[in-house]
């Protein structure tokens, strides 16, 4: 044995698992790399939403103040306001189709080319409208014609929201997603001042000047506002989240669920409450940016003077947004969306009181109290709220569907039906029956709020697994451990 060959071989020694490094494009950002690109996702979510909403409610203003005399001139003035808010409304109707249309292809192609394609969408409709001929040159085919465009505009803006949101809110870490996803919100009151700065410069022209052409010229910036638009929007990236999911999609066996589909089957009490939930904040922000001009004027304010109250609150709106959108990042959404519908409520006597008085000083409190501050507080949160609620697969359609409802019910409408109530009450400033309207509707609101699970910490990422897993709705465990990111079972 002392002289014998020990021939046996040495141990395996395991070599270490090989990594396969990812393509560039699905590598990792380092933390640095990630905050600057959430940066330009924010900004482009802003400014993109501006200019959308800067077409969209460019046709509120019009609406209130030359539409009735342009394209409903067989109407006496009142009921050609009512009129002229009708054709808006119907923007409000087609925003949820849009937000479904568009959806589905933003949960299976991308949130990036859906943006590029509501946008120009936007900016050919409202072209378009500033080319229109009037009712005394072509008759009935003029409002026609009108109500054609503003659906277009509606199925535009009602795709455009959702991703926005999402883009900044699936870039942004669990504690900023408030703050991040209200910049597509921020959008709306930087395109109302937008809106309101152009329109109110061409209607201080000679009132023949203006309705001959010069309400056209808002319109026709249209493009313009494209191009600036889209050279921003072409230059960010998709969102994370979604890649994530969409990779996990293709290792999976069988046909993927339509994500419409998806939401109708899992998250239908979520659509139910973010719809409910956000009525109040719409309501009052269409008051405010169109039933209000109609309304001062009338009172006894002249049309320069409420474009500069609004624009001024406008601007104000743009700051406070993200500030309560902030608020919700530290304290939860409900406690700031439900504490602004309660005091939206209260002050809805007092806000009329302050336009009834026939004062600008007290014109201009009334809405800066009612934007910048009763408005923002509900509608900072609001696209955080809405968009948690939803997983990954189905977050565009769940968010967009759940958005454009609330839109459709709160802000399309309500220029219509405050405007019927004060026909009703005899016109004047016979507005307490508006009031009792929005106090109704901010208490629908808040408890529809309060029905919903507080989200702003958890992670929107849990849901991608389990709704990936096609044909099979989770239960109530599942719904606990697995779906975070949703607010309610």
């Amino acid at each position: 044995m002392g002289g014998a060959v020990d021939d046996r071989l040495p141990p395996r020694v395991p070599r270490p698992p090989q990594r396969t490094e990812p393509p560039e494009s699905q590598m990792p950002l380092n933390d640095a790399a990630r905050r600057a690109e959430s940066r330009r996702i924010a900004l482009s979510s802003f400014v993109g939403s501006a200019i959308e909403f800067y077409d969209f409610l460019l046709y509120g203003a019009a609406a209130s103040l030359v539409f009735n005399e342009l394209f409903f001139t067989d109407l006496n003035a009142l009921t050609g306001t009512i009129a002229a808010f009708g054709t808006l409304a119907v923007g409000y109707v087609a925003r949820p189709l849009g937000g479904v249309i568009f959806g589905h292809f933003g949960d299976r192609v991308g949130r990036k080319s859906m943006l590029v394609l509501t946008m120009t969408l936007m900016a050919l409709a409202s072209f378009a409208i500033g080319l229109l001929p009037t009712y005394d040159t072509i008759g009935i085919w003029a409002p026609v014609l009108l109500v054609a465009c503003r659906l277009v505009q509606g199925v535009a803006v009602g795709g455009e929201w959702g991703g926005a949101a999402l883009m900044a809110m699936e870039h942004a870490s669990t504690g900023r997603r408030g703050l991040m996803a209200s910049f597509a919100n921020m959008g709306g009151p930087a395109g109302a001042v937008l809106a309101t700065a152009v329109f109110a410069a061409f209607s201080a022209l000679p009132e023949d000047d203006f309705l001959a052409w010069g309400w056209r010229v808002p319109f026709l910036l249209s493009l313009l506002l494209m191009v600036i638009g889209l050279f921003i929007r072409l230059k960010v990236t998709e969102s994370p989240v979604f890649t994530e999911a969409r990779r996990r999609a293709a290792q999976e066996a069988g046909k993927q669920e339509a994500p419409l589909l998806t939401v109708l089957r899992r998250y239908r009490k979520n659509i139910v409450l973010s719809s409910l939930g956000g009525c109040a904040a719409l309501v009052l922000q269409s008051l405010l940016a169109t039933f209000m001009l109609t309304y001062a004027t009338g009172v006894g304010f002249d049309r320069s003077t409420v474009l500069l109250a609004q624009t001024v609150s406008s601007a104000l709106h743009i700051f406070t947004i993200p500030a309560f959108a902030m608020l919700s990042d530290r304290v939860g959404r409900r406690p700031v969306m439900i504490t602004g519908a309660l005091v939206t409520a209260a002050a809805a006597f007092p806000l009329f009181a302050l336009v009834n008085s026939g004062s600008a000083a007290l014109l201009f409190v009334a809405y800066i109290i009612g934007n910048p501050i009763l408005q923002a507080s509900m509608y900072g949160p609001m696209a955080a709220f809405v968009s948690e609620m939803f997983g990954t697969r189905a977050r565009y359609t769940g968010a967009s569907l759940g958005y454009q409802l609330s839109s459709t019910l709160g802000a399309g409408t309500a220029p219509l039906i405050a405007s019927s109530l004060l026909a009703g009450a005899g016109g004047g400033t016979h507005s307490a029956a508006v009031s009792v309207y929005l106090i109704g509707v901010c208490l629908v609101s808040a408890a529809a709020i309060a029905l919903t699970r507080e989200s702003h910490r958890a992670d929107i990422t849990d849901a991608v697994a389990t709704n990936s897993a096609a044909g099979e709705a989770p239960g109530r465990q599942g719904v606990g451990a697995a779906v975070r990111g949703s607010s309610v079972d």
